[in-house]
């Protein structure tokens, strides 16, 4: 195998020999203007078999590798003390081997620079308080571009952006202030950086003086944009929506779009506004990029006098231009090569076209390139690493097709021959041009010796197979079709006959899938038995195995096929293309299509439902209530007006449910007046002159409608005339009626009723409730207090008859007070049927602070609400005989509500 080294007259071994490959390329490189001693290093480096030897172009001439201010260190270029106007230029390595050369990318060399600014001084300038303003940089000569900062009165006290009041331009330096204030007044500077691979310098202008003066003249007008205005509002897309990742400061007066794409093009608006008026200013935005591979060619080995087709396709804005290298050369279109675009033809091949191809997409922001060798195959024909197979069995009665496929450039004419005859095609054996052979309907007369002969104009050759005839292999006993229902087991039967000098085994297949018989815990295993015998089980048969089954009895020669088909019955599949129509307040018509019966009649249908107050999926209520086999359509009935419902069809037969249709949409069905009314209707208590209904909430499901609220009713008592009040909020649970002639504890009848857009529901029945109640206006007669003991006394009272109309009587209270001396008073509660209170004073040690009170055993204790008191020690009361006794003295009844 040889190929002719397009790069030189060397050799290019196909198999052994390779191409260079860049693995590093040069980048460009910024050097320091001035700087009298330093080195650039461009570096280049390549993987090639055999080892790549290296050369570089400037501006497309030799580099002079023998002047000593260049060295090529394997294969970087090393320039020393490069000097502007003389080293300046557009570097490229080139990497050669016998097999070909490649060019790489451009690296430039370039210069950089930064002078000082002008040593004179700046005019000071002035701004209005509330106006914007903005100061020149004035940026010194320079290369490459400078970036930006600006300091205030004395390094480094740079400036912030403040909310966005300071902006600073990196295009020309110049800082920008929306909306001075006062303290902006200030000395200001510019300060320039310029970063070199090398170095990096700076230098800063003279002081810009600010002065900020208030305005005598301070008006209000309309905003105009020349700097940030404040307020703004939002930028905006004039011809899409913002981009979503536009920076937080696009609420601000600057626009920040990372990692810009094409859909980010288009023209932006930024918007001015106060209370004067508002100003526009738009700005159009376009998206560029460098090219990038959509497609390239890849290495190829091809005949000689053949044809090569390549095709590259890069991607960037502006579209890039495509030319083509080869060898480092540019190629273009002449004799037998057709360059046009991204494509590359070159017909009737020949040795010279081997070498390095490069595929180069430009456009003014860079430059791509894509490599791959091409081999121009020259080669007589040769069996040795594909040889004709030595032994080809053949079972009688098949075909058998041998291979001929030698190496061999260009392509060898083929033939065939059985000992001496030469085989040209008949109805049994066919020789195609590529040197297949094929034998039909084998006979034991076709075993014996075939040798193919391969022929091209730089010589022959031939090899030779032996074809060995066997006998075929038989399927004896086939599968039969089965039916079975979902769970069973069936064993599916497979017997076959073959040449006992050749091992025989059995796969099975369903709808032309090979099955997995090895995995223990699946459904499908051999049955154990004889070689010949390869019968299936099927374990616990489910809907997805039915289908056609097919044993294939195989030998190295030959193979056997039988089929049978496996029903599988089972429940129904799930109905399909459930829609809803028709729907109305209370019910829906629902529409399906019938699924797979799985070879059992449809008995049934049945309709599932839910909604949001149904934690799941429950039975609905359809008419008629029992929907036949051959259904497709059904009324749901019972639903409740304005809820949100989805549906589901379960078909079922004698073997089960199936799985349930797909949900429907979500519908809402139709509103509708209300029907109940609203419960635990009641109320009372509350202030003066007022009257409190309360009522419990309706539940959404009772609601039927938007606009939801109350209706209530109430009169007095055998009055003629409902007042009437609406309650608009759905959540409402009380209404409060304040009239300042209202009588206390006066008896009102009260019902309710809830309303929506589409009407008013009934009402509810009356419930009885009392406006607030007042304090009693009359007291118990006949009070009288006895004496019993020294430590008892009994108070006595006539209870009320008639009670008072301002409330109902929870009890009395008996009030006590003790001598002058101690003027504490205490109080006793008593149910209202009490008419005798009996009681022991308890004389009072010293320090004592509780009177404890003991009632007669013919009251009950539970009628007591309270009998403790706070007392001040006697200690704290100058003057009293703390061996005294102390009456109750003088005694009060009171009612109590």
């Amino acid at each position: 195998d040889w190929l002719e080294g397009a790069g030189s007259g060397d050799v290019c071994i196909t198999g052994h020999d390779s191409g260079p490959v860049f693995e590093e390329q040069p980048s460009s490189v910024v050097y320091p203007e001035g700087l009298s001693e330093g080195k650039v290093t461009l570096n280049c480096q390549a993987r090639a078999s055999p080892a790549a030897t290296y050369s570089w172009r400037v501006n497309g001439t030799d580099v002079p590798v023998g002047d000593p201010r260049y060295t090529l260190v394997a294969g970087n270029l090393v320039i020393s003390s490069p000097q502007f106007g003389h080293d300046g230029g557009s570097y490229q390595c080139l990497a050669i081997n016998r097999c070909g050369t490649i060019l790489s990318r451009a690296a430039n060399l370039k210069f950089g620079y930064l002078h000082d600014f002008p040593g004179e001084g700046r005019s000071p300038q002035t701004a209005y308080e509330g106006a914007g303003a903005f100061l020149a940089c004035q940026p010194p000569a320079h290369y490459p571009a400078l970036s930006y900062r600006w300091f205030v009165s004395e390094f480094p006290s740079f400036m912030k952006p403040d909310g966005g009041r300071w902006f600073v331009s990196q295009v020309t330096g110049n800082l920008y202030l929306a909306k001075a204030e006062p303290n902006d007044t200030a000395s200001y500077f510019c300060f320039t950086t310029i970063n070199m691979d090398i170095s990096t310098k700076s230098t800063f202008s003279k002081a810009n003086q600010l002065t900020v003066q208030p305005d005598a003249n301070a008006r209000k007008s309309a905003p105009a944009i020349t700097v940030v205005p404040d307020p703004f509002s939002c930028p905006m897309k004039v011809d899409g929506l913002l981009p979503s990742k536009a920076g937080a400061s696009a609420e601000g007066p600057i626009l920040t779009l990372p990692d810009m794409t094409f859909h980010e093009e288009g023209v932006y608006e930024c918007e001015a506004y106060n209370s004067e008026g508002r100003d526009t200013q738009q700005g159009r935005i376009t998206v560029q990029a460098q090219p990038e591979w959509l497609q390239v060619m890849s290495d190829s080995e091809v005949e000689i006098s053949s044809e090569l087709h390549w095709t590259c396709v890069a991607a960037g804005k502006p579209r890039p231009s495509i030319r083509w290298l080869r060898n480092g050369q540019p190629l273009s279109t002449q004799d037998r090569v057709e360059v046009n675009g991204g494509r590359l033809k070159v017909i009737n091949l020949a040795l010279e076209d081997s070498g390095m191809y490069q595929c180069v997409a430009e456009n003014k922001h860079g430059t791509i390139y894509s490599n791959a060798e091409l081999r121009v195959q020259v080669q007589v024909p040769d069996f040795r690493s594909n040889p004709v197979r030595r032994l080809v069995p053949a079972a009688r009665g098949g075909q058998v097709m041998m291979e001929c496929r030698p190496r061999a450039a260009p392509k060898p004419t083929l033939f065939w021959s059985r000992g001496t005859e030469l085989l040209t095609n008949s109805s049994r054996v066919t020789v195609t041009p590529d040197g297949m052979l094929r034998i039909h309907n084998i006979s034991r007369a076709d075993e014996g010796k075939y040798t193919c002969f391969a022929e091209n104009y730089l010589g022959k050759a031939n090899s030779t197979g032996h074809l060995s005839v066997r006998d075929a292999t038989k399927i004896t006993l086939a599968p039969s079709n089965a039916d079975i229902n979902q769970g069973e087991n069936v064993t599916l039967q497979c017997h076959a006959s073959h040449d006992p000098t050749m091992d025989l085994t059995f796969t099975w297949a369903l709808n032309g899938a090979l099955l997995d018989l090895e995995d223990p815990g699946g459904p499908y295993h051999r049955v154990e038995g004889k070689e010949t015998v390869g019968d299936l089980l099927i374990v616990s048969g489910h809907l997805s195995q039915a289908g056609t089954y097919s044993c294939t009895a195989q030998t190295v020669v030959d193979s056997a096929s039988a089929s049978a088909k496996l029903v599988v019955r089972g429940p129904p599949g799930p109905p399909g293309g459930l829609v809803v129509k028709n729907v109305a307040s209370t019910s829906v018509e629902l529409r399906w299509s019938r699924g797979y019966d799985n070879h059992s009649p449809i008995g049934k249908y049945v309709i599932m439902g839910h909604s949001p107050l149904s934690p799941g999926w429950k039975r609905m209520r359809t008419d008629p209530s029992n929907i036949e086999g051959n259904a497709e359509s059904i009324r749901v009935v019972g639903l409740l007006p304005w809820m949100d419902y989805e549906f589901q069809v379960i078909a079922s037969n004698i073997l089960g449910s199936g799985e349930p249709s797909m949900s429907s949409h979500t519908i809402r069905t139709q509103q509708a007046a209300p029907t109940v009314a609203p419960s635990g209707l009641g109320g009372g208590g509350g202030d003066r002159n007022e009257l409190i209904i309360t009522w419990t909430p309706m539940a959404r499901e009772y609601q039927n409608g938007d606009g939801f609220g109350y209706i209530l009713a109430f009169r007095k008592q055998n009055s003629p005339t409902w007042v009437v009040e609406r309650v608009s909020n759905v959540e409402s649970s009380r209404y409060v009626y304040s009239n300042q002639s209202l009588s206390p504890y006066c008896l009102f009848e009260v019902k309710i009723k809830a309303y929506n857009r589409k009407g008013e529901g009934p009402f509810s029945q009356i419930a009885v409730v009392h406006s607030a109640e007042e304090e009693p206006t009359v007291a118990p007669l006949r009070i009288n207090a006895t004496a019993l003991t020294a430590f008892e006394m009994q108070v006595s009272w006539d209870p009320i008859q008639h009670l008072s109309t301002n409330g109902i009587l929870q009890g009395y209270e008996v009030r006590t007070c003790t001598t002058p001396a101690y003027n504490i008073c205490d109080k006793l509660l008593y149910e209202p049927w009490s008419k005798v209170v009996h009681y022991e004073w308890n004389r009072v040690p010293f320090g004592t602070h509780l009177w404890t009170f003991a009632q007669n055993q013919s009251v009950p204790v539970s009628t007591i609400y309270g009998a403790i008191s706070p007392l001040t020690p006697v200690r704290d009361r100058p003057g009293v005989d703390l061996t005294s006794s102390y009456l109750l003295t003088p005694i009060k009844m009171v009612l109590m509500y």
